[in-house]
């Protein structure tokens, strides 16, 4: 049996042993042709979408958190991991060099039982080199290739995250500030009450009963400072902390009502599968197991592997160096490996199929997270325009109820009522302000980000700041 008769049974063998897992592949998504929610002001977006809402200061801390953020730093490390792991895989495309130098020192008995001493060297360059007969190698370098592109698309999505927290943040906090100033206000009107109900029951005009009631509510409103001005500060710790900061005060710019409501972006559902960073970033994984499952799939077929050696031998016995060389080829076919071959095939499959599945969910969670904050757009500008008129109004009622009051037609709890019912509504029309924003920032997020029109039809025109 000659050696290539070997070769020809292994190869067999190794083909017999390595037939594909099963896969598992999700059924193909139609995706609709429009958003059920249709918002009537649409403009193209730009990549600092978050500069559209007005505020110089917003779009300072947003771009500090881009800068500075340590999650953002984490993902850009792992990039470099990435890009080196992918630098790892494409070396093997190339044979390896090395050089050894051995140098020796000896003391012997010749035949006739002299001493005799040598000195001895051997420079020697060896080199190897796989030839990648069934394409194992080329199948690491496209997984590696799609896994560093991968990382580069989770860095963009931790960008994406950390834009829309950061602006979000500054809009909660600009919300609780209108809210202590509300409350503030509201203080003040019920300690002029105060006064009154005091002057008015120290004369006999009422009973102390009115006072007791007016210093009540004085003190239920006086309570609630604390927590609104705790609450203030966690959200300023917060945000400095986003911003890779320290936490402490953060500067303010407009105020919650001067902020305005960006542009919504005529994103269609079909554009999210390029212009979403965690899509493609499951894209981009599922290539890479579909790459490392062809990987596994190579590995029951036969290696070949040439070697080559070549060198001098120095000796002090040796009139003139010799040269030695060395000229070699190998062939490694698994024949028998207790199964290890064939689950590290199942484990190949299995991954490329949570990774499929992945995908799947991805696109779907992102065509859900569009309808839902589309649909919260619209909902919330209903919801505020309706709260707008209802503040008004009881604004208007309070007004006459302390006139009637003042004037001594009506008691103090239908003044006090009115006064409940205004703070109530205050409250609700500034919470409902914060909501559509933070609404607009979470669509921008849920379509991507911000982009440029005009640019080409199949690149990604996504651009976060670069500080790492």
């Amino acid at each position: 049996m000659t050696r290539w008769t070997v070769v020809a049974g292994a190869a067999l063998l190794a083909g017999c042993a390595g037939t594909a897992p099963p896969l598992s592949t999700p059924p193909p998504l139609a995706l609709p042709q429009q958003w059920q929610t249709r918002l009537d002001a649409t403009a193209p977006q730009r990549p600092d979408w978050w500069r559209d809402f007005g505020d110089p200061v917003l779009a300072q801390w947003v771009e500090a958190a881009l800068a500075n953020n340590t999650d953002i730093a984490t993902a850009v490390a792992r990039v470099r991991e990435a890009r080196a792991q992918e630098q790892v895989a494409r070396s093997q495309r190339w044979p390896t060099l090395d050089l050894a130098v051995g140098a020796t020192r000896s003391r012997s008995l010749d035949p006739l039982g002299r001493p005799t001493e040598s000195t001895g060297a051997q420079p020697l360059f060896q080199a190897a080199y796989e030839v990648d007969l069934f394409g194992r190698i080329a199948d690491q370098v496209r997984a590696a290739e799609a896994g560093s592109v991968a990382t580069e698309q989770a860095r963009d999505a931790v960008a994406l995250g950390v834009a829309a927290a950061a602006a979000s943040g500054y809009v909660t906090l600009r919300v609780l500030d209108a809210r202590l100033e509300i409350l503030h206000e509201t203080l003040r009107s019920r300690e002029d009450s105060l006064r009154l109900a005091a002057r008015r029951a120290a004369v006999g005009y009422t009973s102390d009963l009115e006072w007791r009631q007016a210093q009540a509510e004085y003190e239920a409103t006086a309570q609630q400072l604390p927590q609104a001005e705790a609450a203030i500060a966690r959200q300023e710790h917060a945000l400095s902390v986003l911003a890779g900061q320290v936490p402490g005060p953060v500067r303010r710019g407009a105020a919650l009502q001067a902020l305005a409501l960006p542009p919504v972006p005529p994103a269609l559902p079909s554009e999210l599968l390029r212009r979403r960073p965690d899509i493609a970033q499951a894209e981009s994984t599922l290539a890479a197991s579909d790459a490392t499952l062809a990987a596994a799939r190579a590995q029951f077929l036969p290696q070949l592997r040439l070697t080559a050696t070549a060198g001098q031998v120095f000796a002090s016995s040796l009139n003139d160096p010799v040269t030695i060389w060395t000229l070699g080829a190998s062939v490694l076919a698994p024949i028998f490996s207790a199964g290890r071959l064939r689950a590290q095939a199942d484990v190949a499959a299995a991954r490329r199929d949570q990774a499929a599945w992945a995908y799947q969910r991805t696109v779907l969670v992102a065509l859900r997270e569009v309808e839902d904050n589309l649909s919260a757009v619209a909902r919330l500008r209903e919801q505020r325009a309706h709260l707008q008129a209802q503040r008004e109004a009881v604004s208007e009622a309070w007004r006459h109820a302390a006139n009637r009051y003042q004037a001594g037609y009506s008691s103090y709890l239908e003044q006090l009522d009115a006064q409940r019912s205004l703070l109530a509504a205050e409250l609700a029309l500034v919470q409902s302000v914060g909501d559509e924003l933070n609404a607009m920032v979470a669509l921008h997020q849920a379509m991507g980000g911000g982009w440029e029109s005009g640019g080409a039809e199949n690149e990604r025109s996504t651009r976060w700041p670069r500080s790492r």
